[in-house]
């Protein structure tokens, strides 16, 4: 169900991509400064920043809810 948390090179890569496409978002959004579209990109590169938390952590989880 979760091949990704077992597979650390999978995740590796996976943390990778979304950690540089989520700067990349942030910082092009961020030159964009007075548009509703440079917000947008913005908030797309902080929820894949955020992704990139989530793929971290899955690790240490126990996959008991709490």
């Amino acid at each position: 169900m979760n091949y990704w948390k077992e597979h650390s090179q999978l995740r590796i890569i996976l943390m990778l991509t979304t950690f540089v496409l989520g700067l990349v978002l942030i910082v092009r959004g961020w030159m964009m400064t007075g548009q509703m579209a440079g917000l947008g990109l913005m908030l797309v590169g902080v929820a894949l920043l955020l992704s990139t938390l989530y793929l971290y952590n899955a690790r240490f989880t126990d996959g008991k809810k709490r």
